[in-house]
């Protein structure tokens, strides 16, 4: 058999997921004809049938459904690989954190490794770690922290950042089930920087639960007010429990090093 393309995979994952040439075809920005044959020459290739096709429906077969299912893992660990070999020669530490956790944490190792670290917002800073699309995450201590050795770096209040002119802005406190009444309040905060998270709240279009470090940043027009039904949370960082990687080892050192810790009665499981 001739060796696959990664072009074709990523052909085939999206004709799966459209079901449909024409749809597939614009969203891949190229002829429909150009589509069909590549489907064609991997179905040769395999030597099977991966779409059932009519004048009217395309779907797949059992055969379309195991290759979608391992092209998706292909492309994936693909992505990682080109990620990680641009991190080794950037030489910058990719540090992951949730928008508006650990603001405080944060704001001293940057400037402590001024850049040397390159920060990325996602939902799950430690899913990134162990993706290897991240080498260190401040995250809650409340998460799974398997495989993974941790320091704790700061305590968080909870606050609710709500535009100012909002009629709980003047409250000296709010509960969950008052957030939960706005349509703008959202569970968890997009994966954009605080600054844009900030922004959104200003225009009336987010109302979200942040570490109180986070109220340093928030300008006029959004106010913080504690949420009084939720406890305090302990960020740690976290990296590979394996790690031998120097810089990473550093970036620890600094934390625990400049009292980023505040002398937390929690167990350090440090050992970088």
């Amino acid at each position: 058999m001739d060796q696959l393309e990664t072009r074709d995979l990523k052909y085939f994952v999206v004709l799966a997921e459209e079901l449909h040439f024409g749809r597939a075809a614009e969203r891949l920005l190229i002829a429909q004809p150009i589509l069909s044959r590549t489907i064609g020459r991997l179905e040769r290739r395999l030597g099977v049938i991966l779409f059932d096709r009519t004048s009217r429906r395309v779907t797949l077969t059992t055969a379309g459904e195991v290759l979608l299912a391992e092209a998706r893992t292909t492309l994936r660990a693909l992505e990682r690989a080109v990620q990680r070999t641009q991190a080794a020669d950037s030489r910058l530490l990719r540090l992951a954190a949730t928008p508006g956790g650990g603001s405080g944490a944060l704001r001293g190792l940057l400037a402590a490794h001024e850049g040397q670290v390159d920060m990325h917002f996602v939902r799950d800073p430690l899913a990134a770690v162990r993706a290897g699309l991240a080498d260190v995450a401040i995250a809650c201590d409340s998460d799974s922290l398997h495989g993974l050795a941790t320091l704790p770096v700061m305590a968080e209040e909870p606050v609710a950042l709500i535009p100012a002119n909002h009629p709980l802005a003047g409250s000296s406190q709010v509960t969950m089930a008052q957030l939960r009444r706005q349509p703008t309040y959202a569970e968890s905060c997009p994966p954009v920087s605080l600054d844009h998270i900030v922004d959104l709240v200003a225009l009336d279009r987010l109302i979200v639960v942040v570490g109180a470090s986070a109220a340093d940043r928030i300008g006029a027009d959004v106010v913080s007010v504690p949420v009084v039904d939720l406890p305090p949370t302990t960020m740690v960082l976290a990296w590979p429990e394996d790690s031998t990687d120097r810089e990473i080892a550093a970036l620890v050192g600094t934390a625990s090093a400049t009292h980023l810790a505040h002398h937390l009665d929690v167990p350090d499981r440090s050992t970088a």
